[in-house]
């Protein structure tokens, strides 16, 4: 039983979409897909090719800290339940490919994250900068405030804060005549009890309105908060919500 405590154990899963394709052949092997190169995009982040189709492969290693990340807790772990949620619930994400991870005893060493290149997206951020003019069209604007309004209220519906709802998370596809949005990088997302629901709540739309309050104007991000809100008037409740959303960074920035 001592013996165990420190053994290896590997996990690593192949979603079903892509069992029994050319691309799980390359797959197939942990140590050798942890050691694909890739073009490095930032962080652990590498962009792969794979029978001719684009993937984003993420690497987890052991951090190198005093207290080691157990398994119960890592973050592939966590990235990967939270893409398999939601598509169960419907949320549009990053299209799952692969997952597993690596651990000795009860601390993770190694994990790995591979998911589908979103094609023809862009996040948020990327769209501010380099094409401001996409966020001066009030009918495309309208269609991603709307959608992005829908994908939170639903998360929080079901007690869940993505943790991290920035801009630089949001993609959209800007090639389609309708721009669907997709969630990205949640490794921090969980289910919350009440107590401290609230809270993380008024962070995830604090996020969304940390980069909105420099790129739009107070009307288009009051009609965001309406459409979340599923209100035509603002409450009392509503207001005191909104305060402290636009409190949340104030001291620190």
């Amino acid at each position: 039983m001592f013996k165990s405590l420190f053994s290896k154990r590997l996990q690593w899963h192949i979603v079903p979409e892509y069992q029994g394709t050319k691309v799980a052949e390359q797959l197939k092997d942990f140590n050798e897909v942890y050691n694909f190169k890739g073009q490095y995009i930032e962080g652990k982040v590498f962009k792969i090719t794979l029978d001719n189709k684009n993937f984003y492969l993420k690497k987890y290693a052991r951090f190198k800290r005093v207290v080691p990340r157990f398994i119960s807790f890592s973050k592939v772990k966590m990235e990967w339940k939270n893409l398999l949620w939601f598509k169960k619930i419907g949320i549009p994400a990053a299209p799952l490919v692969a997952y597993g991870e690596e651990r000795k005893g009860i601390v993770v060493q190694r994990g790995i994250l591979i998911t589908e290149e979103l094609s023809n997206c862009f996040d948020l951020v990327h769209i501010a900068d380099n094409m401001p003019e996409r966020l001066k069209h009030k009918k495309w604007l309208s269609q991603v405030s709307h959608q992005l309004a829908e994908i939170t209220r639903k998360l929080h519906a079901h007690h869940f804060a993505h943790n991290d709802l920035k801009w630089r998370n949001i993609m959209v596809d800007i090639k389609s005549d309708y721009p669907y949005i997709y969630l990205i990088d949640c490794p921090a997302g969980m289910k919350w009890i009440r107590p401290f629901l609230a809270y993380r709540i008024i962070k995830d739309l604090a996020c969304l309105d940390k980069r909105a309050k420099y790129e739009l104007s107070r009307t288009q991000r009051l009609a965001f908060y309406k459409d979340y809100a599923q209100c035509k008037k603002l409450n009392q409740q509503h207001k005191k919500q909104i305060r402290k959303v636009l409190q949340f960074f104030h001291e620190r920035e």
